[in-house]
């Protein structure tokens, strides 16, 4: 399937697909990140939940996880109430390289250094324009690669 290229904050990023997942605590965050991943050019696929009802996060992060292993997403974002959780479901699958961020500075760093796929946030903890700023920040990152590289290879 071809895929396009798309340009945000000077940076290209092969590819253009997010999938996103949370769980009730965070259904109203996840539909502030789907609208803003849209305005900036992005194919966003909403795995879910799609109501308030009580659900199991760990369910939403193995979509996430699912999604990115069969190749139909280049990351992934997951909100819960703070983030952690989702993080934790997350990273039990050996692809996954998910980390809950709570600022840009924590978001740059976790694609520069640690070459994170899935964006963890906490939807009790940050507001929406500081999660539309790490949304941003780590859409634009790029890994850095070099002495970081050696490091994110012993994940695997």
């Amino acid at each position: 399937m071809p895929r396009n290229n798309h340009k945000i904050m000077g940076w290209t990023m092969a590819g253009g697909r997010i999938a996103i997942g949370s769980d009730h605590a965070g259904l109203g965050l996840k539909a502030v990140l789907v609208t803003e991943m849209s305005n900036l050019g992005y194919k966003v696929d909403d795995l879910g939940t799609s109501g308030a009802g009580s659900v199991d996060y760990p369910d939403y992060a193995d979509r996430v996880a699912e999604a990115l292993a069969a190749g139909w997403a280049d990351r992934g974002v997951l909100v819960c109430g703070t983030g952690i959780g989702m993080s934790m479901a997350a990273n039990r699958h050996r692809h996954v390289r998910a980390a809950v961020c709570h600022d840009a500075v924590s978001a740059r760093l976790t694609r520069a250094h640690n070459d994170a796929n899935v964006l963890c946030l906490g939807a009790r903890l940050i507001g929406e324009e500081v999660a539309k700023d790490c949304l941003r920040v780590f859409l634009a990152t790029p890994f850095e690669g070099g002495r970081h590289a050696a490091r994110v290879a012993k994940f695997a």
